[in-house]
């Protein structure tokens, strides 16, 4: 197959596709790890769309998609940062993309973003505002009886004062969840806004907080997704969780060695990267439940280059091109 790219200097060059496709693979229901894809959205091109508005989606290919995703046996972390959520997509825009998947995947494993990008930051007074925009938006997707991602929030970052603020706000909203709820820990090289997030800006620190708020409220909490691009924090963090409380893995610079694990413990995923990877994560996860580690690694390792290219800095801007990124023919 031959496809045109652009070229170091900009000019459109045939490229030959080398390499073996994967095999379709299909995790099952019980699969060794538990997989999210945190999908994108397709821009519909053909809106007269002002840049500075709401975002126009093709719903049809957005969903198809999604369609895909789950027919791999893959999660869909619906309406994320990876969807553009807070960079495009406004939470009106989120909540249709969530009712969407809720109404056309009803049995697909999706949990759904639950922030407070509804409320400007400079907007935000109190605790009590950041606690209302949280609440209205869990609101909003348990009325679809959708599970909830509780996604970082810039305004409880502009207003939160220390640890204490963070452990009592996440204790409130943990217990309005309906079902058990999973924990977003994004670290500011994706956003810079949440700067100094659970209190403090030395990990040692933030460990502690966020410890705390998941050991008094245990049976609310599914897992913790982790994005620090530091799989020695990951571990960390994962290796004192409560039993019952998954890890997720949001390390798109680690993911092999984090899935996989060590002697003690192990990460699941929650991975942008398993968007455009979809394919080589359901393989490689599959092969891992049949026992087969080597395979699990030969699959997944040679994607990395690819993942490190995507989420380098600037990371919170996903990069598209090749340029000095050798040797992906395997990545895709």
């Amino acid at each position: 197959m031959k496809i045109a790219l652009p070229d170091e200097n900009g000019r459109l060059a045939e490229y030959i596709l080398t390499g073996t496709p994967l095999p379709e693979a299909r995790l099952p229901s019980d699969p060794v790890r538990v997989v999210y894809s945190a999908a994108h959205v397709v821009a519909d091109p053909f809106t007269a769309n002002d840049p500075s508005g709401p975002a126009t989606v093709d719903w049809e290919a957005t969903m198809r998609f999604r369609h895909h995703l789950h027919g791999m046996g893959l999660g869909i972390a619906e309406a994320m940062d990876t969807a553009q959520r807070g960079m495009g997509l406004d939470w009106t825009g989120a909540l249709e993309l969530i009712r969407r998947t809720r109404a056309e995947l009803p049995d697909a494993l999706v949990a759904n973003g639950c922030g407070t990008d509804h409320l400007d930051p400079a907007q935000a007074r109190a605790l009590d505002d950041v606690k209302r925009a949280y609440l209205e938006q869990l609101g909003a997707i348990q009325a679809l009886d959708a599970r909830v991602i509780l996604m970082a929030s810039r305004a409880m970052a502009q207003v939160a004062s220390g640890p204490e603020d963070y452990i009592r706000l996440y204790g409130e909203l943990l217990s309005a969840c309906d079902h058990p709820a999973i924990l977003h820990w994004l670290g500011d090289m994706f956003d810079p806004a949440l700067a100094g997030y659970w209190g403090s800006d030395r990990f040692e620190d933030t460990l502690e907080t966020v410890l705390a708020i998941i050991e008094a409220n245990a049976d609310k909490v599914d897992g913790i997704k982790i994005s620090l691009l530091d799989k020695d924090k990951e571990i960390t963090l994962r290796r004192r969780l409560p039993t019952g409380v998954r890890m997720y893995t949001g390390d798109d610079f680690n993911y092999p060695e984090l899935i996989e694990g060590d002697a003690q413990s192990f990460s699941h995923a929650l991975l942008g990267i398993f968007d455009p990877l979809a394919p080589a994560a359901a393989h490689a996860v599959d092969l891992l439940g049949r026992g087969d580690t080597a395979g699990f690694r030969a699959t997944l390792d040679p994607t990395v280059p690819l993942a490190r290219l995507i989420f380098r800095a600037p990371t919170q801007y996903y990069k598209g091109t090749s340029k000095n990124c050798p040797d992906l023919t395997t990545a895709v």
